[in-house]
């Protein structure tokens, strides 16, 4: 009973800070699963995508509702993170448990300096190129029009598929929800304004761990009695950050993010090198 407790009130926490961030939660439960509660890691990825899925589904409404979230431009990234999933969640049991640890650690440093780093401008003119005969922009800058959103242009499309396909493979192999990747994805190479990116992350996560989380349901990668009270504290915590998150100064949430990264990093660090 007291373990259930604890994993309900680390589910709250981390729902709050998943959803702040867009990052499902993933970032954090992984970790406070196999750190704080010795659950083996690959079972632990298997509850965190669960409880990614529970986040993106209570916070999607609210930020649909405040029209912060950019659909469109989420459900076309979407098709190439779920193909990813797919790809990361069927390697995923031929990995090393120790290995995966290193791939965590290594991925929470490189997007911890990406998000702190200085950087300019992160939206492009909204003009397009040259019409051809029937007025649309001769050079596809059409469809990237109808994916920008007031004030900001997307551009670096195809970068942006790549970096969906990432986001997907690092979502099943580490139960992050792809969070981690998409929203530096979007807001640095993409030029999405931050909130926006966070918001919209928060409505692909979903999808994006369901197809995980199959793969690891049908291999038994998942535990009931972790996922339970975990989940039910996520879905707590997710839909009070996202009815706070306007509020939240962004550069402070940068910084936030980028220490939580650093340290969960070290962590990850020493338990691939076989130190806990």
């Amino acid at each position: 009973m007291a373990i259930a407790l604890l994993l309900l009130v680390g589910g709250v926490a981390v729902g709050i800070f998943g959803s702040l961030l867009g990052l499902g939660g993933g970032l954090l439960i992984v970790p406070l699963l196999t750190l704080g509660f010795h659950l083996p890691l690959r079972e632990a990825i298997g509850v965190s995508l669960v409880c990614v899925i529970v986040t993106s589904g209570a916070t999607a409404g609210v930020f649909l509702e405040r029209r912060v979230a950019n659909l469109r431009l989420g459900m076309v990234l979407e098709l190439f993170t779920a193909i990813g999933a797919l790809l990361g969640g069927l390697v995923a049991f031929l990995l090393d448990e120790r290995v995966l640890a290193g791939l965590f650690a290594t991925l929470l440093v490189y997007v911890a300096v990406s998000m702190l780093r200085p950087r300019g401008a992160t939206t492009a003119p909204a003009t397009g190129g040259p019409a051809d005969a029937n007025g649309a922009p001769a050079d596809g800058s059409g469809f990237v029009e109808r994916l920008s959103g007031p004030g900001y242009r997307i551009r670096s499309l195809p970068a942006g598929f790549v970096g969906s396909v990432g986001a997907g493979v690092t979502s099943a192999l580490l139960g992050i929800g792809g969070g981690l990747v998409k929203v530096p994805v979007m807001h640095i190479v993409m030029g999405v304004p931050l909130r926006i990116a966070t918001a919209t992350s928060n409505l692909m996560i979903g999808i994006t761990a369901s197809t995980g989380a199959w793969i690891y349901l049908l291999r038994g990668g998942i535990d009931p009695y972790a996922t339970g009270p975990t989940a039910m504290g996520v879905f707590l915590g997710a839909t009070i950050g996202a009815r706070v998150a306007h509020r939240v100064d962004l550069r402070v949430l940068r910084v936030l993010f980028a220490v939580v990264l650093v340290y969960t990093a070290a962590q990850m660090v020493r338990r691939a090198a076989g130190m806990q």
